[in-house]
């Protein structure tokens, strides 16, 4: 390139210290980038932080009975290991509120979004990291 060996080296170490600057600072930008925590998860996403309840048949207090499964989505996967943990204390509070009801209560589309949100609340209590984001009722019958 040039004729001078030192004005060869130096250019080589200047363009190899500007590459190892520039990969350092595009690496450092994208393992420190945090997720913008207002957006809407993606679908993907929350099937992958969610909890599929077995199906659940209980009486009522009306003398009726229910058949039902809920989809559990919560904030992370530490908090989605916890819940398949505490898969018969999540069973437990489903059919104990289901059980303190009447049909009446669960009908209609306000009716199951109290029960979803009055789950969310209960199972919430007993979680020690992290938090339900939402039930989903995926099933459902009052006969």
């Amino acid at each position: 390139m040039f004729k001078n060996k030192l004005v060869n080296i130096m250019l080589i170490i200047i363009i190899a210290l500007t590459l190892v600057g520039v990969i350092t600072l595009v690496l450092f930008n994208h393992f420190t980038s945090e997720p913008d925590p207002d957006r809407e998860p993606t679908i993907d996403e929350i099937i992958a932080q969610s909890y599929v309840s077995d199906e659940i048949m209980t009486n009522l207090l009306s003398n009726d009975f229910v058949r039902t499964q809920f989809h559990i989505h919560v904030d992370s996967r530490k908090t989605l290991r916890e819940i398949e943990k505490r898969d018969f204390q999540i069973e437990n509070i489903i059919l104990r509120t289901l059980s303190g009801k009447r049909s009446p209560d669960l009908a209609g589309a306000s009716g199951i979004e109290e029960l979803e949100n009055e789950l969310r609340n209960q199972i919430n209590e007993v979680l020690q990291d992290g938090s339900v984001v939402q039930v989903y009722t995926t099933s459902w019958v009052i006969q």
